[in-house]
């Protein structure tokens, strides 16, 4: 099809911007939106209010702040604290802390089952317990135990490191050691001296072979041991770890095993051990409704227990409690559909509901509540170095008659795409660049018409995008055409260690830039790390209704662009993995003052390339001697003069001293 007239691009402000602020939009001019409204259209469009509004918001010039605490005025945005970080020497990636984050959280937790134990009548007590697991940096556990203190608050342990860790952080007599996983006799025997010199140690049995094994080493030992039992319950949780609980989870007694278990500890003259009951649906329950069925169950049990086991005086509810990484509030896999407040009243009014219709003391409720202490309060921040897209722009062609017929009509399809014949446009776009590979791979094409061809392919879909998201109902074919079209933003970070769950999981967390929200994101894009594995990006992303599968994002401008992923403080920091020998980012620790003002407290510099490579055993001097014998070795060949080799093995030994990631060139360097 031959077409008569040709009309040239219009200028960029003229197109569709297309911010996707939850409405369809039409094609607008930028500058005909205050900055009120493209600031509020901004901070709706990355949900910071829903998911975040206990910690984070956004000042009057578009960057983010901490709003924590509530009632200060919140003064030192998260772009500031980079750039100072900067200032000493700390570049991005960096991991921000902020442990009045977890004094916070620990307040609420302990604050709802005191509501609850109030509004219920409850006669024993709430004690939580803080699984290492979830976060084994010292830092974490030292503010969690430090801000816990006023609650008693335990640890949670599954390992002899763990345990090792527990037995010589905790200070205060009557906080709980839960000492769960499978054991051998040296974990066995680490728990006993835990008792033996005052620690409240509970050391919860897996199975009928560890029962036999903690028997025997306690008569051993002369030690009678606090011992719990794990129940493996019929109730499933619900989420990405529905699978975990359950009749085919991982541990626990069954009620066979359990009244066998019951049976040896007679036989041993221990019953009178045997103090706690405990169980584990999952992490991330998202229904309140799994965690009601499973207490009940478990609340069964022990009733029925305690009226054989009179010194049986706790129950362990694990651990589930879930995070709203989307701010949904549904019972989605990023979500939860209930509140902490619900989460506690749940438990407390299920139990007593059970304990008062058999007739038996109510227990101590203790929880292994990890994520929702630690993930709020931490934050990964990195800096984005480049961006790529299909489409680079307006395309111009030169010499119009003389170009190759093919180009020519891809040319006139693009520039006469527009609102009626958007659709037949694309289609015959898509016809044109299979005839113009067809003529390129005959060698009738050079290769500057193809790079030309493909612009003007790319260009027409852009455009024939922007037309079809004008319209009500978007045809499905553009929406896998928005997806193609999505920007990809090379980004200073490694998703294998910085956020690991991403890739394994499949997690989402917030993620958004922490500045230049004032302006409209004109991209739509997805993060692609610095690694050399194909899986190493971010490519879906929270949403009230949906996950996307891009971000709105700024285009590059030359100055440092600077995104945040929040809610990272369980499980992330210890999980990740040194894929291409990326190692810890720089970890920084901040507290808000009476001001509102941030303050700096702790540095913890991430690993140089020669930290990063020690633990692989490559040691800095046997690197330094063996790249000095191959500036011998090449010199010979390639005339390196002799005194420029001491200068190539002092640029080597710089590199081993230098941050694993991208960092900024200095001045002269």
């Amino acid at each position: 099809m031959t077409r008569m007239t040709r009309s040239e691009p219009k200028e960029a402000s003229q197109l569709s911007l297309t911010p996707a602020w939850g409405a369809e939009v039409a094609v607008v001019d930028s500058r005909a939106l205050s900055a009120q409204t493209v600031l509020e259209e901004t901070i709706a469009l990355y949900g910071i209010r829903n998911w975040g509004s206990e910690y984070f918001r956004v000042n009057g010039s578009g960057e983010v702040v901490c709003a924590f605490p509530a009632s200060q005025p919140a003064h030192t945005p998260l772009k500031d604290l980079v750039t100072q970080l900067g200032d000493r020497g700390i570049a991005t990636p960096v991991v921000l802390r902020f442990p009045q984050i977890i004094q916070h959280q620990l307040n609420v937790l302990a604050g709802a089952f005191e509501s609850a134990i109030k509004e219920f009548g409850y006669h024993k007590d709430y004690i939580p317990a803080y699984p290492i697991k979830v976060n084994q940096k010292k830092e974490v556990v030292r503010d969690v135990l430090r801000f816990g203190d006023p609650y008693q608050v335990g640890l949670e342990v599954g390992s002899k490191a763990e345990l090792a860790v527990a037995l010589a952080l905790t200070d205060n007599r009557h906080s709980p050691i839960i000492c769960n996983g499978v054991k051998d006799a040296g974990y066995i025997k680490l728990a006993l001296i835990g008792t033996q010199i005052g620690k409240r140690v509970f050391i919860v049995v897996e199975s009928i072979f560890e029962l036999h094994a903690l028997l025997a080493c306690s008569q051993r030992f002369g030690i009678r041991p606090r011992i719990g039992l794990r129940l493996k319950l019929s109730a499933r949780g619900s989420g990405k770890w529905e699978k975990s609980s359950g009749d085919l989870s991982k541990f626990g007694f069954t009620t066979t095993d359990l009244l066998k278990g019951i049976h040896f500890l007679r036989e041993a003259d221990m019953l009178d051990c045997l103090n706690l009951l405990h169980f584990h649906i999952g992490s991330q329950v998202t229904e309140i409704r799994r965690v009601k069925y499973a207490v009940k169950e478990a609340a069964r049990t022990y009733a029925k227990l305690r009226q054989l086991c009179p010194q049986l005086t706790a129950l362990d509810v694990g651990g589930g409690l879930g995070v709203d990484y989307d701010g949904s509030r549904t019972a989605s896999e990023s979500s939860v559909n209930y509140s902490v407040q619900e989460y506690a009243n749940d438990i407390i009014y299920s139990i007593k509901e059970v304990c008062e219709s058999e007739g038996v003391e109510e227990p101590t409720v203790l929880t292994e509540t990890g994520r929702m202490i630690a993930a709020p309060h931490a934050m990964l921040v990195f800096n984005s170095v480049d961006e790529i897209g299909l489409s680079n722009g307006p395309v111009w062609v030169d010499d119009y008659e003389s170009r190759p017929e093919v180009i020519q009509e891809m040319y006139d399809i693009y520039t006469g795409t527009n609102a009626k014949n958007y659709r037949e446009y694309y289609h015959d776009i898509l016809e044109q660049r299979e005839e113009m590979f067809s003529l390129f791979n005959l060698g009738y094409l050079s290769l500057e018409d193809r790079g030309l061809g493909q612009e003007l392919f790319w260009g027409t879909c852009e455009r024939a995008l922007k037309f079809a998201k004008a319209v009500k109902h978007m045809p499905e074919e553009f929406e896998d055409l928005e997806q193609r079209l999505a920007h990809k933003f090379i980004c200073n970070f490694s998703v294998f260690q910085s956020i690991p769950d991403s890739w394994a999981l499949e997690q989402l967390f917030p993620i958004m830039p922490i500045h230049r929200l004032n302006e409209i994101p004109e991209r739509k894009g997805y993060l692609a790390d610095l690694t050399c594995d194909s899986d190493g990006k971010v490519d879906n992303f929270i949403d009230l209704r949906d996950i996307k599968e891009y971000l709105e994002l700024h285009a590059l401008n030359g100055e440092p662009y600077y995104l945040g992923v929040f809610f990272t403080g369980a499980y992330q920091d210890v999980m990740g993995d040194y894929h291409n020998l990326f190692g810890h980012v720089h970890d920084v620790s901040v507290v808000i003052d009476e001001n509102g003002t941030a303050q700096i407290t702790e540095i913890i510099p991430g690993h140089t390339v020669e930290g990063v490579l020690h633990i692989f055993r490559y040691e800095r001097e046997e690197l330094l001697a063996a790249f000095r014998t191959r500036i011998c070795e090449g010199a010979e060949q390639t005339g390196v003069p002799a005194e420029e080799e001491e200068d190539l093995l002092r640029e080597y030994e710089a590199v081993l001293g230098s941050y694993t990631y991208l960092t900024p060139e200095k001045d002269g360097g």
